[in-house]
């Protein structure tokens, strides 16, 4: 069953009907260092891999004020769909790299969404910050000069604290009447915090803490699954639909089956849909109940 499509989410969404989705859980590119439209994963493992430099810069500080521009050109066509495929009240959690997320959110916003917060998720990175002597020392300069430069530099790094989280940007579609009515007509726009998936003992909250997951299935920026089950049990129903435009290795299409949801996903590159569908396969062999799939029109 190929509930992970390759193909352009941006094709996928004109085939689908509207007021079908009941939550859009994604993690879209990240428009830094290459991770753009034109994303390609083993392109980018390879171009950091080695040195984990991209050009003369450490990876993730190469600042650009045209990547969150282009970020939001991107994005706004497909929050638009959103907004057409989604019911009345129906949430978006989309992923975001930091220094970014206020362009997300503008943009989920500009599509006609409510921004309702600002979710983060707490993991544990590792320190990313250069120190200046090795690109001290490369430079074409008098020996002289490059020991001053050392020893006023110090050990001074780049600024890049240790990464601990993500932010999700939580949105909303516009409810049709009253909290109640519009649960009554469509089944969304009212949260479930009765039993979480982390931290079951606790009221959830914004700061969601968990692992990053060691097994990646080839993806740069796989998700884990206990993370986005917790998110997808608060802010959907059971047997409501669950879609990810930008499906990856398919940690949301496992999450949402476990969690006895329905699920549709779109992965552009063919090679890393295949990985998302083979792990899904294994997921549904080990569900007994028959797990529906998304209507399409056409």
């Amino acid at each position: 069953m190929e509930l992970i499509h390759s193909k352009d989410c941006r094709l996928m969404m004109q085939e689908m009907d509207d007021d079908t989705v009941s939550l859009i859980l994604t993690d879209p590119p990240y428009f830094i260092d290459g991770m753009g439209d034109d994303w390609n994963h083993q392109k980018l493992k390879e171009k950091t891999k080695k040195s984990g430099v991209v050009g003369s810069l450490p990876v993730g500080m190469k600042f650009d004020k045209q990547q969150g521009k282009n970020l939001q050109k991107f994005l706004y066509p497909i929050a638009k769909e959103w907004m057409r495929i989604i019911k009345p009240g129906g949430f978006v959690l989309c992923f975001s790299q930091n220094r970014l997320v206020h362009h997300s959110a503008m943009t989920i916003e500009d599509a006609g969404f409510e921004i309702r917060d600002i979710l983060a998720w707490r993991y544990e990175g590792q320190a990313k910050a250069f120190t200046q002597q090795h690109f001290i020392r490369k430079r074409k300069i008098s020996q002289h000069e490059k020991e001053r430069l050392i020893e006023k530099v110090g050990s001074r790094k780049t600024p890049q604290l240790k990464p601990q989280c993500e932010m999700i940007v939580l949105a909303q579609a516009p409810r049709e009447g009253t909290f109640v009515d519009n649960w009554d007509n469509w089944e969304t726009g009212l949260i479930d915090v009765s039993n979480p998936y982390i931290e079951p003992e606790k009221f959830p909250g914004t700061i969601i803490s968990a692992s990053k997951p060691k097994e990646r299935y080839g993806h740069l920026t796989t998700k884990p699954v206990d993370l986005l089950r917790h998110l997808i049990r608060i802010f959907s129903y059971e047997n409501s639909l669950v879609y990810d435009p930008f499906a990856g290795s398919g940690s949301c299409g496992e999450a949402a089956l476990l969690e006895s949801r329905k699920f549709i996903g779109t992965e552009i590159e063919e090679a890393m849909a295949e990985i998302a569908n083979n792990r899904i396969e294994r997921i549904l062999t080990d569900i007994t109940e028959p797990r529906g799939s998304a209507r399409i029109s056409g």
